[in-house]
């Protein structure tokens, strides 16, 4: 009865598997990623013997014998355009933050009562409301994103807190967000002269 109880099915064995670091694809499937010379160069550096297992001189050439010229051909040029693509969007996402602006405006509420409105932040790849609640521990004070006219997400924060929260900016995300890129702007509240 023991001999029975023994033979049973065996436990599965877990896989330790490598993701890359540039796209997240398994190592084998970074071709389809579009980012396939970043990705080669992080595995040489990451994990030299995995790198050898997929592009040394004997795999890249036992893969290139099974296909056929013309499927060798459409291939490389799939795997140029891909390339080519992830460059120009790149490219352009740099430009992008490269010109767009992080707004920190200084609002009046009432005669005494100040907010900062801070707008911007998403194109440096920031969460707003991550960034909310950070500047709401640090400067102690309450601190909520909202819908903007415009239809964007903007942080504000109770109190008159700009020159701190460019401060702070360029202390905490000072690599993703450059300080020429941060602009100040004191916004004051029209008063109405109805007449009596």
């Amino acid at each position: 009865m023991s001999e029975v109880a023994q033979s049973g099915p065996a436990e599965p064995q877990a896989r330790h598997v490598v993701y890359c670091g540039v796209c997240s694809l398994p190592p084998e499937y970074c071709e389809f990623g579009g980012k396939a010379k970043k990705c080669e160069e992080w595995l040489k550096s990451n994990h030299p013997d995995l790198y050898e297992h997929l592009y040394s001189e004997e795999a890249l050439s036992s893969n290139l014998s099974t296909l056929k010229v013309s499927v060798q051909e459409r291939a490389a040029k799939d795997a140029a355009k891909k390339e080519a693509k992830a460059a120009l969007a790149d490219a352009r996402d740099a430009e992008r933050k490269a010109a767009s602006k992080v707004q920190i405006k200084r609002v009046e509420r009432n005669k005494r009562k100040h907010v900062s409105v801070i707008t911007g932040l998403e194109v440096y790849g920031l969460e707003n409301k991550k960034v909310a609640k950070e500047l709401g521990k640090k400067f102690a004070t309450g601190s909520s994103v909202t819908k903007s006219s415009a239809g964007t997400e903007e942080i504000t924060v109770q109190g008159d807190v700009s020159e701190d929260v460019k401060e702070w900016l360029l202390e905490v995300y000072g690599k993703e967000i450059p300080e020429a890129n941060i602009e100040l702007i004191e916004d004051k509240k029209k008063k109405s002269s109805a007449p009596q």
